[in-house]
């Protein structure tokens, strides 16, 4: 097991494209971290280059405190599981997994006892003869991260593994990583567009926007407190509403063209008093028919146990959700006017509308 850092990371193309703008990460020994962000972010990016398969244009990437950004890929003791398996076709599932140690030049008995311990944990024991045409999708990624466990890395690195998998599939591997993590404790750092993969996942998890690293913290901390607009849009399902406002001195709420809301003076920060601000909720953290925000319905969606009210207030449009057999939903129909109102519980999330950082 090891450390990983990544100090100041830059990556710029020719043409001077920057995609990565100055990424600081500190994994620690044994830590699982998550990265996470939607497609062209450039969490995929920096995976590879602390990979090694791509060049570092500044800063400097540690394992265990030594600098890496000149090394090969074969000379950092990292091992990386890819989105499409990348199994040899011709060789059977126990010569997959043991290729990589006979190009270390490892003896039979080592590579047999690697290669057998590794399908035990994996519980592929019953199947190294077959060929990975004869598996199925998820046995394939368990044989893919066997390979790479037989190595036994300093980090693990995980690119997406679990994307060409179906949703079932996907939650089967999600706990059997997470075992397999309790189990090993390796250092690992795992690229996902899925923010279910991020939460269910990580000790710790970045949020990742155009190759910046917007929030860096455990999944509940993400979740609880975004320290911008983007982490509060992103982070959740459905995600957190944000609402333009305008509030006075006073503490007077109104939307951009004029609505009033009703929310108490002392749940509004003293930064937003006479400023415009965006005001932020969770669709579950609203209580129906309390005096508050103004909604029109626009759609209702019944989710089985729960169901999604589409709303608008002025422009801009939100989502409650709540339960299905709630008494005081039960009647809503489509262009009706509702009041939510914020449920004391959790509170409201500020953000300044230019920096779009979190205002507390």
């Amino acid at each position: 097991m090891a450390t990983l850092q990544l100090n100041d990371i830059r990556k710029t193309y020719p043409g001077n494209v920057a995609v990565i703008h100055g990424v600081d990460i500190d994994v620690q020994d044994g830590e699982f971290i998550v990265i996470v962000g939607p497609s062209g972010c450039g969490k995929s990016t920096l995976m590879r280059m602390v990979a090694g398969l791509e060049t570092v244009t500044a800063g400097q990437i540690l394992i265990d405190g030594a600098v890496v950004n000149e090394l090969e890929p074969a000379e950092r003791d990292i091992a990386m599981v890819f989105q499409n398996y990348a199994l040899y076709p011709h060789m059977s599932v126990y010569e997959n997994m043991a290729y990589g140690l006979k190009i270390r030049k490892l003896t039979k008995e080592q590579i047999n006892e690697r290669v057998q311990q590794a399908a035990a944990i994996l519980e592929l024991s019953q199947l190294l003869q077959r060929r990975p045409k004869q598996l199925s999708g998820g046995q394939r990624q368990r044989v893919a991260m066997g390979r790479a466990i037989v190595r036994d890395p300093k980090v693990f690195l995980f690119d997406e593994p679990l994307s060409n998998l179906d949703a079932k599939l996907r939650v089967q591997m999600r706990l059997e990583i997470q075992k397999l993590h309790r189990r090993l404790r390796t250092t690992s750092l795992y690229v996902t567009h899925d923010q279910v993969e991020a939460m269910t996942l990580a000790d710790r998890m970045v949020v990742m926007n155009k190759g910046v690293a917007e929030q860096i913290g455990t999944p509940i901390e993400v979740f609880e407190k975004p320290a911008t607009t983007f982490v509060a849009a992103f982070i959740g399902s459905p995600p957190m509403n944000l609402i333009p406002v305008s509030v006075t001195a006073e503490g007077l709420i109104k939307t951009m063209d004029g609505q009033q809301m009703s929310i108490p003076a002392g749940q509004i920060p003293e930064r937003a008093r006479g400023k415009n601000i965006i005001l932020g909720f969770r669709p579950e953290h609203v209580t129906l028919n309390q005096p508050g925000i103004p909604l029109v319905i626009e759609m209702i969606e019944i989710l089985g146990s729960e169901k999604l009210i589409h709303a608008r207030v002025g422009e801009t449009l939100v989502v409650i959700r709540c339960d299905v057999h709630d008494a005081g939903s039960t009647h809503y129909t489509l262009g009706d006017t509702i009041d939510v109102g914020p449920d004391t519980r959790h509170p409201l999330h500020w953000f300044d509308p230019e920096t779009t950082r979190r205002i507390d």
